[in-house]
């Protein structure tokens, strides 16, 4: 069984932003993929367990951005 979880992160303007997100979010314990939208801020995250909301904003401040 595998959970998403849907977050906006605000900040990222091109290519390297989202691998930044999507490399910093990915390390966090039990995430399969991680989709990112750098137009919309969009960032889809697919996991094994819910996520806890403050590591998947720890995770976005450390590849330097926020979420909305």
């Amino acid at each position: 069984m595998s959970e998403t979880t849907t977050v906006t992160v605000t900040g990222m303007t091109c290519g390297h932003c989202a691998s930044s997100v999507r490399e910093e979010i990915s390390e966090i314990a039990g995430v399969r993929d991680v989709a990112v939208d750098v137009d919309s801020g969009r960032v889809e995250i697919t996991s094994d367990a819910p996520l806890d909301r403050e590591a998947v904003g720890a995770a976005v401040v450390e590849a330097g951005y926020q979420l909305a």
